[in-house]
């Protein structure tokens, strides 16, 4: 596929980009290559590709969310420095 002078311009003009007529012609001649690879995987049966798929073969890194105790609040207030009745005190940040 390919891209005219006038689209590189433009969108050149639209990303607040200035670009000499040299670099006109090698984005030109760039982005027809990007346009044509984009059309090559348009072709390709994706149909059996689930959206979410990745090549990289990465694992999830988070835990199992599995229901367990909580640590007992009176335990926690323990290593306080500070307590107001059931709460932690602290001092002010705000005015």
């Amino acid at each position: 596929m390919s891209i005219s002078e006038k689209d590189v311009a433009h969108i050149a003009r639209l990303a607040r980009l200035f670009v000499t007529p040299q670099e006109v012609k090698r984005y030109q001649e760039q982005l027809g290559k990007i346009l044509d690879s984009m059309e090559e995987l348009k072709s390709l049966d994706t149909s059996k590709v689930r959206p979410t798929a990745h090549v990289l073969g990465l694992a999830d890194v988070f835990r199992a969310d599995e229901p367990r105790r909580s640590v007992d609040p009176e335990t926690l207030l323990a290593a306080a420095p500070e307590r107001e009745g059931p709460y932690f005190k602290v001092r002010k940040v705000l005015e």
